[in-house]
């Protein structure tokens, strides 16, 4: 059935916190409040549930409170308190919030402390993750010693020996502190209730560190330095125990070579981090999300370095029949932690929502109209201003249809509907500088770089091949998508860079999503692999050293490209176009070994009807 979605099946083969305008820290992507459930457009509907108000006025902050883990390394945290008008802790139990976090708990507007939850009713623990901010040990981004730290955590803040605490925990945070909330909630510690991650990741390796086979190195150096940076930030018992903190601190700087330099160093030249592999599997949300068992109300971003992924974990926990929610709005990393645009369009700001699901879920307040209220997905449709909701993901009404190309993509080629109408070929142009004037330069600087290419990058289009389809009646588009090519090189190896924009009128190009790969890597896996009737819809590459292929000169080789989810309309009178380039500067890198693979290569697309490529789209009803 059209929209049906199967893996495995042989078949044709022809991925800080937000704040509301009040004390420093809190804002982020925001979410859904519809009476209907169905795929409407938001616009004009609100929720009946309204907010409460901040129950105490200020908050108290209990600093650098010790918490041994069991394999003796002490953890440091800092418990934000519900306090009265003269800023002094209110005495009670409360529930809990768990906010994890490697960029320093002191650090203001990155250490996710939430005054709009504690002032309703919640006590926040903000832990330094181990061997960052003042927090004793090694720190490994995400591995396992630490993910069983978020286990203990969770039971040391529902402990009765905890007097401000009453034994019912919800996990809060963004990016860093959203992934170890699905980590942690996989392990299934007493007195855990909620979760509600704010752009976290579902796969280290595809969804950022690597992309298609090429190190991303235009974020993991530069988040790698922000760790880096605020684990180096004196803590707090400076003063009163210096011996304590010199050694945290030496000890923190120290792991800078044995971790974040080495991990760069040998992905750029070729070693195991430019392959996937027990490193990055242990790291990935996606391979423990369906022990998930919490309610977990998961917010992305269509321009979100997480895009890939933050559908695919709510595909997984609907499935499975958890309580959980998706809001797609139209941010970028950090620009998501602010949530701007809402409320909109009967969609509240994430403060409410987020709110409203810990109430229900952790504070025990039942909520009748919940369900009702909250549609199961909620999204941005890009290009029509306005939030749209669904009942699943991707919408039952999506039927994946492909647009083959055909004539000369470097002036202008088109997208055509049927395989016996496409001819030719074209040679892709080896532009370096390609992806410098586009969205990608914005998305994974996490929106550090915005120069104007992401709102109009016409210039790009001309750096490579393109190829148009007119609209003349309004076409949506909903879910994810992929390209298949047909290919030939001189070299021993290509990369390819592949986009979906919408073209208006006066000549704006603006990029909706895009998907990148290396020929070499073109093995996918069909037992991962999604796919719609007879067409990959999600192709899924293996990645590793024993998956590479080798790429013949002059013999035709077959390429599917996973090109992220998204939600656009296409207005009657745009052009969807579909931009390939070889490069996405500098958002992407090949390693130095691949760099002299690549080295004068010569990339050629056929497009006939004995080598139909095309792309496949994802096509609202």
């Amino acid at each position: 059935m059209p929209g049906m979605l199967t893996r495995g099946s042989p078949g044709r083969v022809p991925g800080t916190r937000r704040r509301r305008k009040q004390p420093v820290t809190r804002k982020i992507p925001a979410l859904l409040v519809a009476l209907v459930v169905a795929a409407l457009p938001a616009t004009g509907r609100a929720a009946a549930w309204t907010a409460r108000p901040a129950q105490y006025p200020k908050v108290a902050v209990e600093r650098d409170v010790p918490i041994k883990m069991s394999d003796g390394v002490t953890l440091f945290a800092n418990v934000i308190h519900p306090a009265n008008a003269s800023g002094v802790a209110v005495p009670g139990r409360f529930p809990v919030l768990l906010t994890q976090t490697p960029y320093n708990k002191l650090a203001t507007g990155l250490n996710f402390e939430d005054d709009y939850l504690v002032q309703r009713g919640y006590v926040q623990v903000i832990a330094d993750v181990r061997g960052t901010g003042s927090s004793e040990g090694a720190w490994t981004s995400f591995g396992a010693r630490e993910q069983r730290d978020g286990y203990e955590l969770v039971e040391w803040a529902a402990s009765p020996k905890r007097s401000w605490s009453n034994g019912r925990v919800g996990l809060h945070g963004t990016s860093y502190g959203a992934i170890n909330q699905i980590l942690t909630a996989a392990q299934h510690p007493a007195g855990l209730r909620a979760a509600f991650p704010i752009v976290p990741m579902s796969d280290s390796y595809r969804d950022v560190a690597v992309t298609g086979g090429q190190f991303d190195v235009s974020f993991i150096p530069s988040w790698l330095g922000l760790v880096t940076a605020a684990g180096e930030l004196p803590p707090t018992y400076t003063p009163t125990n210096p011996s304590e903190a010199a050694g945290v601190m030496a000890s923190h700087a120290q792991n800078v070579t044995a971790f974040q330099a080495n991990l760069v160093a040998q992905g750029m030249v070729g070693g195991d981090p430019i392959f996937d592999g027990p490193f990055y599997r242990t790291r990935s949300p996606i391979e423990v999300i369906d022990k998930v068992r919490v309610p977990t109300f998961i917010v992305g971003g269509w321009y979100d370095l997480f895009q890939r992924g933050e559908p695919l974990l709510y595909q997984h926990l609907a499935r499975n029949g958890v309580p959980t929610r998706l809001l797609m709005g139209p941010w970028y990393h950090t620009s998501a932690s602010l949530d701007p645009g809402l409320p909109a369009d009967g969609v509240p700001s994430i403060d409410d929502l987020e709110l409203r699901w810990m109430d229900h879920y952790v504070r025990g307040v039942q909520d009748p109209t919940l369900n009702k209220d909250i549609a199961p997905v909620t999204v941005f449709r890009l290009g029509s201003g306005h939030y749209t909701r669904f009942t699943s993901w991707p919408p039952k009404d999506t039927a994946f249809a492909p647009r083959y190309l055909t004539g000369n993509g470097l002036s202008g080629g088109s997208l055509i509907a049927g395989a016996r109408g496409a001819s030719g070929s074209d040679v892709v142009p080896w532009v370096p500088t390609a992806g410098l004037c586009s969205r990608s330069l914005a998305q994974w600087t996490a929106a550090g770089t915005m120069q104007g290419c992401e709102k109009d990058q016409r210039l790009n289009d001309f750096m490579g091949l393109h190829y148009d389809m007119p609209v003349t009646r309004d076409t949506r588009l909903a879910g994810p998508a992929s390209m298949h090519l047909f290919l030939t090189t001189n070299g021993r190896d290509a990369p390819l860079t592949v986009r979906l924009e919408d073209v208006a009128p006066d000549g704006t190009s603006t990029q909706i999503s895009a998907g990148c790969n290396l020929l070499s890597m073109r093995a996918h896996t069909m037992s991962k692999t999604v796919k719609a009737g007879s067409w990959i819809v999600q192709p899924y590459h293996p990645f590793t050293k024993a998956s590479v292929l080798p790429t013949p000169s002059g013999k035709v080789m077959e390429l599917w490209v996973e090109i992220n989810p998204t939600t656009a309309l296409i207005a009657a009178g745009h052009t969807l176009r579909l931009a390939i380039q070889q490069t996405d500067t500098p958002h992407l890198s090949p390693s130095i070994p691949e760099q002299m693979s690549i080295l004068g290569n010569m990339l050629t697309i056929l497009h006939d009807p004995a080598h139909p490529s095309a792309v496949v789209l994802p096509l609202e009803r």
